[in-house]
């Protein structure tokens, strides 16, 4: 396939008149329209306003999509504990596999490629099966929750690494090694010191699984970390083997200088969630002083119910709008450190080689925008475009391993109508159980 319009390869590589040549999963030549036209006159061809890599989530809740709009204005713990949890503890497997489906539609429909998806307790096999039926890449995890946490998502931790272990062996690597592992213990306050440890463990038997959890999100976290160790957040994660090349940390908005020099030294990832983090009033990450450690930072939408949007460009716009408002200063994360962050520091983060740009030898993950639009006209500077105006309802065209999932805006892989449907009956259904749920509160 030969798919041509403005090729963005890079932060700072943009072809104007350019082209992609696919060649089964990975991208055989990338040039001049009208060159490679030449030099491929048999290749199927498609032109796309703007082509640019598979956008990373570095940090989603898929299976929390069933949530969205349940718990808006609410602090994080409450939020956390008073709304969601419960709704997972809640949902059977068919509604796992309805949750799961929805979310990764919508990436896939706003331009994700890839994610690094922190699951649930319960039924983490439907979710695995939902990305490769939908064809999504990702880096999927098991939530593990052996303390505080409520009835139907409580686990015995033996069970909790035991399970973590039966799926590890089904499907790392699985669906042509599109879906990988990682060890997910859901965050230090419901998660005991032997669980932690275990993570790490389980982690350094098999090669190429990670670690994804949250950390120092929100300030009354970490005060119970160091009620129940002594330590702050990043250094308890530290002491039981939960840094490294292969973790990805979810926010870290509240970490002080040692904390940050840890992940610095250590290589682990930090993915910054702007946008649930300004919803849930968790505070503004540090990002500018991450990214001078050149500590990696990648970028999430975290869950439907703290955004409300899997959208991508969304993200990246607040990402940048945040830190400058944060420091006072317009030049900190121009539009060049913001596409990394959702590209290639998001590929890093989720452990894939070969990802995040649009080079010769890479991964076929590629995104096609229109941008005969009135938000985009007219255009001066792709970049800054993709970055402070682009929608994920741009997106035309979305291809994974040189399968296209989207074109002409039309989701090819799997019934999107259908899902929607299913998703809007479950809803309904989740929503009578939380009213019934309210009427008998004492």
């Amino acid at each position: 396939m030969l798919l041509s319009g403005t090729v963005v390869a890079d932060s700072s590589t943009v072809i104007h008149d350019g082209a992609v040549v696919v060649n089964d999963t990975v991208i055989e030549a990338v040039g001049d329209r009208d060159a490679l036209v030449d030099q491929y006159p048999d290749h199927e061809t498609q032109e796309y306003d703007v082509l640019l890599p598979g956008l990373v989530g570095g940090h989603i809740h898929s299976v929390q999509s069933l949530g969205r709009g349940i718990a808006d204005d609410t602090e994080l713990l409450d939020w956390l504990f008073d709304y969601i949890l419960p709704m997972e503890a809640s949902l059977t497997a068919e509604e796992m596999e309805v949750a799961a489906k929805l979310g990764y539609l919508e990436m896939i429909e706003s331009g994700t490629t890839t994610c690094v998806d922190h699951l649930s307790v319960n039924h983490a096999d439907q979710a695995f099966e939902a990305a490769g039926e939908i064809g999504i890449r990702g880096v999927l995890g098991k939530v593990m929750m052996d303390r505080r946490s409520p009835r139907g998502l409580l686990e015995d931790t033996s069970d909790a690494l035991e399970e973590t272990e039966r799926l590890i062996e089904k499907y790392h690597g699985s669906f042509d090694d599109r879906v990988r592992y990682a060890v997910t213990p859901r965050f230090a306050v419901s998660c005991t010191e032997e669980c932690l440890r275990g993570a790490r463990e389980l982690a350094d038997e098999y090669d190429g699984v990670r670690i994804h959890t949250h950390a120092s999100e929100n300030q009354s976290e970490i005060e119970t970390v160091k009620s129940d160790t002594g330590m702050r957040n990043i250094h308890w994660l530290d002491e039981v083997g939960l840094t490294g090349e292969d973790v990805v940390l979810a926010h870290c908005v509240w970490t002080d200088e040692s904390e940050r020099e840890v992940l610095a030294e250590t290589g682990t990832h930090v993915t910054h969630c702007p946008s649930s983090n300004m919803k849930l009033a968790s505070g503004i990450a540090p990002v500018w002083d991450y990214l001078d450690r050149d500590i990696n930072v990648a970028l999430g939408n975290d869950g439907p119910p703290c955004n409300n949007t899997l959208d991508p460009f969304t993200e990246m716009r607040q990402a940048s709008l945040l830190q400058k408002v944060d420091q006072l200063d317009p030049t900190v994360t121009p539009a060049e450190d913001i596409f990394e962050m959702a590209t290639i520091n998001g590929a890093k983060a989720a452990g894939f080689d070969r990802l995040g740009a649009i080079r010769e030898g890479w991964r076929a993950d590629i995104v096609g925008l229109r941008t005969d639009i009135t938000r985009a006209t007219p255009l001066h500077d792709v970049l800054s475009h993709l970055v402070f105006a682009a929608h994920g309802e741009d997106v035309m065209f979305t291809m994974v391993d040189g399968n296209v999932l989207v074109e002409n805006g039309e989701v090819t892989t799997v019934d999107a109508e259908r899902i929607r449907q299913r998703a809007d009956d479950v809803g309904l259904s989740l929503e009578s159980h939380r009213e019934a749920a309210e009427e008998v509160k004492p």
